[in-house]
């Protein structure tokens, strides 16, 4: 309270000294009326937070107690030059725009530099005006802690005034009969929808410099588009690493933007050492074309080697329910036209997702006031939509229509339910993971909204109705592809109970290995007459007739079997109880560590201790994973992929019976020799390891499909 108390009375002191227009005196205007152009120049003179008498300093704008931009992070220097712009759009200038200066200190808490207000309304309208603002701490106001230099536009949206007229005069009609409003204006709604893809191809670096001391670096790159952020792989101990990593952007400005690019090496247990920078500048470059960059590495040395192509939006959309596409006919069979007639064209576009988030019941209450105000966010990948909010209600109705490009039929789509927060960052009130294979078409369905954990449910159900169309052929060949990563990814943490599960799980892989090495020297023994006497029989057959084609029909007949024991309902393949167990005890963990974070802050210091054991911990669950993925295959928990495999054995089958092993191992060859002379920029890939990523775990049965199987309602429409 009393640093409220302060930081109102050092607003109200500015806002008395500024020269302009009140708010009494500006323009009243419709909400998401008004465009901030923002340009952060430059800081001069701020304050030393390092122990090196330097700061690494980044700035944060906020409006509305939400943040609404974050700078780049320019490394040892007390004058950085940022040349960063942003656009936000507002609902009225009486919100003033919060500036806070930090300096980041990785692995510990940012220290604060200073804060500065600008009253918006004292700018002049379609006018840049460059504005130097002193930064203060209201703990410390005598202290001289630098100034920052900013470039401002404020212009109102004159080409939504009529939009968003329409829509004030339909609210104040709705509102007599239902107490909801709505938070997105259409402005907010297209700011959402991407205008094109920018894919990257990361290829290599040339001639970084050396950070370790032996001559080397570990280098890895970090890129950032707006709010979109993505990390490379670590290259260890190279001055010319060969990455050959693809990703893509979603592009939201016409005009382009402007990609930061930085280059780290990587230390164990300290913070990582700074390389270099780059950028590149969207609006330089055509559509529709690949564009290979050579950057040369600002504050460093060395460059780094990239492939851009922009190209068009994908067809991503929000409507109401009264708009839904696949209801009209004509644009359901365009829509099947597009995935069941062109079997080749374009295959990174597999399929179509439409989504209908209808409304939400029994939600919990995050507020005092015994109310919530949800919104939900629809995220498939990296694509990620959000609905308007219901203001107090707990038993929302939102009644809209999503719809995506599939690049990945094995990708899960997440409905998450947040409580807006007007001060502070949304409250998780539930959430829900469907995989697209698992939908059923056209049937609304009533799910139990889950923890963050998808471990167990929360309170309240969310109502959803989904539509998948896909093509099987070009979901098959993307399966042998690399997934695709989500850029925004919880850092990994030392968990005790997470890391005691992974080690169970690799200790049940290993001891199912152990098991069958136990079997064959029993029936070595003699333990079993009748077994033994069977084995050698079977044996000697094997050996005596033994041809290649023989590797992949045994698995397929492995596959079959288990096929028709599920069909028979013989199948005795038990739920994991013991991974479920295990998911329950590490949820209660991280519920006490939620609320020990604060008084634990003196583990950030054991950061080196702590980021070997979460190596271990990955690795268990890297080993654990892969053997749970590929008895996954022949129990046919995901029956797409083990057709898909069958598909695969039989055709491996076919050519080693009748081809020479002479003649496979000889194109094997020439293929793996001639790669890179055929395509020099091709992306490294194991087709079989590419196809296992897509087969759950246990873990992602329990928390997925299980879940779903035992907490969909089907609902009878009539």
């Amino acid at each position: 309270l009393l640093d409220s108390f302060i930081l109102w009375g050092f607003f109200a002191f500015q806002r008395t000294n500024t020269i302009g227009t009140s708010n009494a005196d500006f323009p009243l205007a419709d909400p998401g009326m008004y465009q901030l152009d923002i340009t952060l120049k430059r800081g001069q003179n701020l304050a030393a937070r390092d122990r090196g008498g330097s700061s690494d300093p980044y700035v944060k704008f906020k409006i509305g107690g939400k943040e609404v931009f974050r700078s780049k992070t320019i490394h040892k220097n007390l004058n950085p030059v940022w040349e960063e712009k942003t656009c936000i759009l507002i609902d009225h200038p009486r919100e003033p725009l919060y500036i806070k200066v930090f300096d980041y200190d990785f692995g510990l808490q940012d220290d604060f530099i200073g804060s500065a207000f600008l009253d918006l309304t004292s700018l002049e309208l379609n006018r840049s005006t460059d504005i130097n603002l002193t930064l203060k701490d209201p703990h410390y106001p005598d202290h001289d802690l630098g100034t920052i230099l900013l470039s401002v536009l404020l212009a109102p949206k004159e080409e939504q005034r009529e939009v968003t007229m329409l829509m004030r005069k339909s609210w104040k009609r709705s509102s007599k009969f239902q107490p909801q409003s709505l938070r997105l204006s259409d402005m907010h709604r297209k700011s959402q929808l991407w205008r094109g893809i920018v894919s990257i191809t990361l290829i290599e670096g040339c001639e970084l410099k050396a950070m370790d001391a032996n001559g080397l670096s570990d280098p890895y790159v970090k890129f950032r588009l707006g709010h979109q952020k993505y990390k490379s792989k670590i290259v260890p101990k190279t001055l010319n690493p060969q990455w050959r990593e693809q990703f893509d952007f979603h592009l939201y400005e016409e005009r382009g933007g402007i990609i930061d690019i930085t280059v780290w090496d990587k230390d164990a247990g300290k913070r990582d050492d700074f390389i270099g920078r780059c950028q590149v500048d969207l609006s330089t470059l055509s559509r529709e074309q690949t564009h290979k960059l050579e950057l040369q590495l600002v504050e460093g040395e060395g460059w780094l080697v990239l492939l851009v192509t922009l190209t068009a939006s994908a067809a991503v959309s929000i409507s109401d329910l009264s708009v839904n596409s696949l209801e009209d006919q004509k644009e359901r069979e365009e829509i099947l036209k597009r995935y069941v007639l062109r079997m080749f064209h374009n295959m990174k576009d597999v399929g179509f997702l439409q989504v209908k988030v209808i409304r939400a019941e029994a939600l919990m209450a995050a507020d005092v006031t015994g109310k919530s105000d949800p919104f939900c966010v629809v995220e498939l990948n990296n694509d990620r939509l959000l609905t308007h909010t219901v203001y107090k209600n707990l038993n929302p109705e939102w009644n809209k229509v999503f719809t995506f490009n599939i690049k990945d039929i094995h990708s899960v789509l997440e409905v998450t339910v947040y409580d807006e927060d007007r001060d502070r960052s949304a409250d998780f009130l539930g959430k829900v993971a469907i995989p697209l294979l698992s939908i059923q078409n056209g049937e609304q369905k009533a799910y139990v909204l889950k923890n963050k954990q998808l471990t167990g449910p929360t309170k309240g159900v969310i109502y959803l109705e989904i539509d998948v169309i896909f093509n099987a052929v070009k979901a098959s060949i993307r399966t042998l592809m690399p997934k695709e990563q989500k850029y925004i990814e919880e850092e990994n943490r030392l968990s005790k109970q997470l890391l005691l599960r992974n080690f169970i799980r690799m200790k049940r892989c290993v001891m199912v290995l152990i098991n069958a090495a136990y079997y064959v020297n029993s029936c070595f023994d003699w333990d079993s007459p009748q077994r033994s006497l069977a084995a050698f029989v079977l044996f000697l057959f094997v050996v005596w007739n033994f041809e290649l084609y023989m590797i992949p029909l045994a698995l397929l007949l492995l596959l079959a079997w288990n096929y028709f024991l599920i069909l028979s309902g013989k199948d005795n393949t038990q739920h994991d109880t013991v991974v479920e167990d295990m998911l329950e005890d590490e949820e209660e963990e991280d519920d006490r560590d939620d609320k020990d974070s604060e008084k634990k802050g003196f583990m950030n210091k054991l950061y080196a201790i702590q980021e070997v054991c979460v190596s271990v911990q990955n690795v268990l669950d890297e080993v654990a994973s892969f053997g749970e993925r590929i008895k996954n295959t022949f129990n046919w928990t995901v029956p797409f992929l083990s057709w898909l495999a069958i598909v695969a054995l039989c055709v491996f089958t076919v050519i080693l019976y009748f081809i020479p092993l002479r003649y496979i191992v000889l194109v094997w060859g020439i293929n793996k020799f001639t790669k890179k002379l055929r395509s020099p920029y091709a992306i490294d890939n194991n087709e079989l390891l590419d196809f296992l990523s897509r087969v759950p775990s246990d873990v992602q049965v329990v928390c997925i499909y299980f879940f779903n199987s035992h907490i969909v309602v089907n609902l009878t429409l009539d």
